[in-house]
């Protein structure tokens, strides 16, 4: 079914206008990062929904807040075109399994409606009409919401795959794949949108028009590029290339599956006034602001931690050190323990600051109750520190020497723990990029090593958090690895 449009250049770039007059039943389309796909396919929405014999339209979104604007895009689109539409808001849909789901739906006159809501494939189970996917690689369960995607469009639906990449081991990249290399056997209309092609024809211009910049589009472009964390987010951000999952030690696929999109690390501050009101650590992350104490909590001078009076709700805190001076960063990373699962709780990034300031920032932490156990690195620069704070906190904290066996044993760690869904991360570029970039090297005589490069670290954020799954994971010894 091919749509009469009426909206032109004003609106859309070449590239969005080529997305919403192609009629094919199943589209797919990799593209750079916000180049206005969203928007113009909420544009498609809209008319295969309001049209005369329309059909319902299921948007399949990463996330509630991308499903959420993809629905004001709807609406917005709706106004212009004027088409009379019911806006029902938020609704609660019953899954055959009894769970709930969260839909926003958007009615129009033709009787179909625009359903979007987070990927949960068991959602479009038993429902028919078109389906749109986006940001498909960033879904955790890929081939399940294709697999039941699909039959959703048997009486007449299309399909629509808009994402950008997420490594080449995914569904996405396999499907591209397909059309590239196998001949296409499925019949995909493919859309290739990487950032030099949104550029040429008019981001820049439809980008200094919203925001009243006056930008060249050398000028943004070169900013976009500098602003990257490393040549991999560029490439596969922007440039529609895929990460090369075989070259990294921990894939895009483990981290994915451990983000939480609801999680935000706390400030001391607010670690401190959680624990102080006897508050789950996860009040923080419902919109309502953690109490205030008023008391300028700071440094090493906070010596009087309130106790909590109701052991139910008492945290389980472990720390981790990576420690450094000058070229790299010093980093803290203190996670909650809730079951098996150690959740992100908070992380302190010093960088060529003396080590009276980093004890200033450590040691308020070693004295917290709460704190179960610390894991600090004993080598080099890190040898007198980690010695100190085992002298004045004792059996709470355990130096570790950065052995080649020592390493590989923390690295190992750390990814059974993503493989075993063991950790819960905020999600954060710098910390995605540290984690990508350690890598296992194997030399000549069969030995394993670990290296890594970030632009800013030299995968300290990675060590950090090793160290810190490790103090989770394992109970002290007496006289195992202490520097």
């Amino acid at each position: 079914m091919k749509i009469s449009l009426t909206l032109g250049p004003k609106y859309f770039t070449p590239y969005q206008t080529r997305w919403k007059d192609d009629p094919a039943r199943l589209r797919i389309c990799v593209k750079s990062r916000q180049v206005g796909m969203s928007y113009v396919d909420a544009y498609d929405s809209v008319l295969k929904a309001a049209i005369k014999h329309g059909r319902d339209v299921w948007v399949m979104s990463r996330d509630e807040v991308q499903a959420h604007q993809y629905f004001l895009h709807c609406k917005r689109w709706a106004r212009i075109l004027k088409y009379a539409a019911t806006d029902f808001g938020e609704q609660i849909f019953t899954m055959a399994n009894g769970k709930p789901v969260k839909v926003s739906v958007l009615t129009f006159a033709s009787g179909a409606s625009i359903y979007t809501l987070s990927s949960n494939p068991d959602a479009i189970v038993g429902k028919s009409g078109h389906v749109k996917l986006d940001e498909f690689a960033l879904h955790k369960d890929q081939r399940t919401l294709y697999a039941v995607a699909k039959p959703v469009i048997q009486w007449g639906g299309t399909l629509s795959i808009i994402s950008t990449h997420r490594g080449i081991g995914t569904v996405f990249n396999q499907i591209l794949r397909d059309i590239k290399e196998r001949q296409n056997r499925m019949g995909w209309s493919l859309h290739e949108i990487p950032i030099e092609t949104a550029v040429a024809q008019g981001l820049v211009q439809k980008i200094n028009a919203a925001t009243g910049a006056n930008d060249t589009p050398e000028e943004w472009m070169a900013r976009q590029h500098a602003e990257c964390i490393d040549e991999e987010q560029w490439k596969q951000e922007y440039c529609c290339v895929p990460a090369d999952e075989s070259a990294a030690f921990i894939t895009h696929q483990m981290i994915t599956a451990s983000e939480d999109l609801n999680l935000q690390l706390l400030t001391f501050d607010q670690l401190i006034s959680a624990l102080n009101h006897n508050l789950d650590l996860n009040h923080f992350l419902s919109g309502h602001p953690l109490p205030s104490d008023g008391r300028g909590i700071k440094g090493e001078g906070h010596q009087s931690i309130h106790q909590s009076t109701n052991p139910s709700i008492q945290p389980v805190l472990y720390l981790g050190m990576d420690v450094a001076r000058k070229r790299n960063l010093c980093v803290i990373d203190v996670g909650e323990k809730i079951g098996d699962v150690v959740w992100d709780r908070l992380r302190i990034e010093l960088h060529d600051k003396p080590f009276s300031e980093i004890k200033a920032n450590l040691y308020p932490l070693l004295r917290l109750p709460q704190l179960h156990r610390a894991c600090i690195d004993a080598s080099g620069l890190g040898t007198q520190l980690a010695e100190e704070a085992k002298d004045c906190f004792g059996w709470k904290v355990e130096p570790i020497t950065f052995t080649a066996p020592l390493k590989e044993e923390l690295a190992f760690g750390l990814r059974r723990d993503f493989e075993d869904c063991r950790l819960r991360l905020v999600r954060d570029d710098k910390l995605r990029a540290d984690l990508r970039g350690l890598k296992k090297l194997v030399t000549p005589s069969g030995n394993i090593r670990f290296a890594g490069e970030a632009d800013d670290s030299h995968c300290d954020r990675t060590w950090a958090k090793a160290l810190r799954q490790y103090a989770a994971r394992n109970l002290p010894e007496v006289g195992a690895m202490v520097g």
